[in-house]
């Protein structure tokens, strides 16, 4: 591979027409531009210039090694001023988090895209599981978690509790540990997490999730609640996913003793370079959750 030094001396003579003056403008001697000169020509294993006592022409193969070599270093400079140039409010941002946080903080980032025109949302829903592998393979910029990791890279900060809450169709008037043996569970990515924080605090014979007869399942944070409308099953969400379900007639929260919060941590892996945009980024997300 042509060394980008010795080729920028190169196309600088040819530029300047004179290796003094070249020397000069690239605050090197006059025979440190006849070494990288030199070795350019080893090499490539051919001349690239006649001289001719103080001047020189190009060679056939010195013309194209310019027209080229030109066309690269301005290439090389362009990139170099691409990544140097960190524009907070310019680029991708790629988050993922749980459906119930994100039905409501998606919203409010689009509303930020809108006032920033080159700034680019890239929103998965995903379960916990899920994106705690994408942080931990750096395919996104940052994750929300619902769970403290563990994994050495990840970074975590605890930024806000969201209750976690019961919910049955409108027609179930009160709760008692018969009456969700009697109903069955409809499951979600996150349910088996969400019963063992809530269901512990408020009832004795709670084990394990299995102990109720699975009515359904959905991994669509949208949808968890259409059976639950219907009478099919109960199920615990965080209480941002519920409040975000389009038939609130037909779903009833019920208070239980203990009320249970999950809490939410926003993370990053420590080995990714943070970016001014993704610092912009978190500062709203913070902002965002303190309303």
């Amino acid at each position: 591979m042509i060394n980008p030094n010795w080729l920028k001396t190169f196309c600088t003579l040819v530029n300047i027409g004179h290796f003094t003056k070249t020397a000069e403008w690239l605050f090197m001697t006059q025979s440190g531009v006849s070494q990288h000169i030199k070795k350019l020509e080893q090499q490539l294993d051919t001349p690239l210039l006649i001289r001719d006592g103080k001047s020189f022409s190009l060679t056939s193969a010195g013309e194209k090694l310019y027209q080229q070599g030109k066309y690269l270093l301005n290439n090389l400079t362009e990139l170099e001023a691409s990544i140097k140039l960190d524009d907070p409010f310019s680029g991708t941002v790629k988050i993922a988090s749980p459906g119930s946080i994100g039905l409501k903080l998606y919203p409010y980032l689009l509303d930020i895209q809108q006032q920033h025109t080159n700034l680019v949302i890239d929103y998965t829903f995903a379960p916990n599981c899920d994106i705690e592998e994408k942080i931990a393979e750096r395919k996104i910029d940052m994750g929300l978690l619902t769970k403290f990791s563990k994994i050495p890279n990840i970074v975590c900060k605890k930024i806000a509790v969201e209750p976690l809450v019961l919910v049955t169709s409108n027609k179930v008037t009160s709760i008692s540990w018969q009456k969700l043996i009697d109903i069955g569970f409809i499951a979600h990515p996150d349910a088996a997490h969400h019963a063992q924080l809530l269901l512990s605090k408020n009832f004795s014979a709670f084990e394990h999730i299995e102990q109720f007869q699975r009515k359904g399942f959905s991994n669509q944070i949208s949808l968890i609640l259409e059976p639950v409308s219907r009478g099919i099953g109960f199920t615990i969400l965080p209480l941002h996913a519920v409040n975000a379900f389009h038939k609130q007639l037909d779903i009833r929260i019920h208070q239980l003793e203990h009320s249970v919060g999950e809490s939410l941590y926003l993370c990053h892996n420590k080995q990714s370079f943070e970016t001014k945009r993704n610092k912009y980024i978190k500062s709203i997300i913070y902002e965002f959750i303190k309303e």
